[in-house]
């Protein structure tokens, strides 16, 4: 699952290259990202979110014209690898998108992380069934599905929210990740928020059913589903759009059946409330227009660096992300960050030091 998703990833990367370097381009004198020829040279290394792929591998090729002597990795794995990861030294910076769990602090040994959000984006209801191409769903039909109790996709409860839509007697196939994903945390918390008939719970992993099918990474689930007649999964706009696949509108907290999509996750975002640490989760948003599956991803790294050099670099990447990087985030299928919060997230680069 993991190789069909890379090569996915190449083949959107390389049908924005043209946007996304002419972007970089025209930013390549900003200070947003480190001026050009300002004499950096090392490596940063980072892993974690699935969601961020696509953005952090366009990304690091556009900062590459900007800051030369910098070499940016970045490998998915999932945001629970991320935070694994960055606690065990492997790499600089971790993608994830959920805070650090309360079980895993300790592995953190007392260092104190700071979170830059940097990518806001929709969690999909996609689904592969011959001839319905619209689709209307809730929280607590969504949850029965996920919980197996809605086993064909006929059945009167998605009937109910469907009239006039001739609905196949084809097994539903729950797709799911089988990683520790923030993707999951954050679906499951819509669950846990809009569904009283949700009984899972929230967390990165989840008991799921015994029938379900998993994939690793976004990518992953996206291909179960796009090879499985009847298979319903959550996953990312941008890889659902990447694969494409049909996806459901899903009811929000005012009523509105929103279809996902960069617009409705950014009118989600714009309605949530930000801790003093910039974290928050934008799920089931009181927006009337915003999509109820709307998440975010951090960029986590620690506050005391090993040298200056790591701080510089790590100022320069992130500023890039924070600066123009957000202008390539609609044409990859993702929402940027509310001015605000983006605001935010660049005066808390200062914090980072050795």
């Amino acid at each position: 699952m993991q190789r069909v998703r890379s090569q996915g990833v190449v083949i959107a990367g390389a049908a924005l290259a043209a946007m996304a370097l002419s972007l970089s381009a025209c930013s390549s004198s900003t200070t947003n990202g480190g001026s050009s020829g300002s004499g950096l040279s090392g490596t940063l290394n980072g892993s974690g979110s699935s969601f961020q792929l696509i953005f952090q591998q366009t990304a690091i090729q556009n900062f590459k014209s900007i800051e030369p002597g910098v070499s940016v990795n970045y490998g998915g794995g999932g945001s629970g690898k991320g935070r694994t990861d960055l606690a065990s030294g492997v790499v600089q910076f971790a993608g994830s998108d959920s805070p650090i769990p309360s079980a895993e602090v300790a592995n953190f040994k007392g260092k104190t992380v700071l979170y830059f959000p940097v990518v806001i984006g929709p969690i999909t209801v996609s689904y592969n069934l011959s001839g319905v191409s619209s689709l209307k769903l809730d929280a607590p039909v969504i949850a029965d599905l996920f919980q197996g109790n809605i086993k064909k996709w006929n059945d009167p409860k998605i009937a109910a929210l469907n009239p006039g839509v001739k609905l196949p007697s084809t097994t539903v196939v729950i797709a799911r990740r089988s990683d520790s994903s923030g993707t999951t945390q954050n679906f499951s918390q819509f669950l846990v928020d809009a569904a009283p008939n949700w009984k899972l719970g929230t967390s990165s992993t989840i008991s799921w059913p015994a029938t379900s099918q998993g994939g690793s990474g976004n990518g992953g689930v996206a291909q179960i589903i796009k090879s499985t007649p009847g298979a319903v999964g959550y996953v990312d706009y941008a890889d659902a759009k990447a694969a494409a696949l049909t996806f459901a509108s899903v009811q929000n907290k005012s009523g509105n059946y929103i279809a996902p999509s960069t617009a409705s996750a950014s009118a989600a975002a714009a309605e949530v409330t930000v801790a003093p640490d910039l974290t928050f989760h934008a799920v089931w948003s009181p927006a009337p227009q915003g999509y109820p599956i709307t998440y975010q991803s951090y960029d986590l790294v620690y506050q005391k660096q090993s040298s200056s050099n790591t701080t510089k670099m790590l100022k320069a990447y992130l500023g890039y992300l924070l600066g123009d990087g957000q202008k390539l985030l609609p044409g990859l299928n993702y929402a940027p960050l509310p001015a605000s919060l983006d605001q935010k997230a660049k005066a808390q680069l200062s914090k980072i030091g050795s």
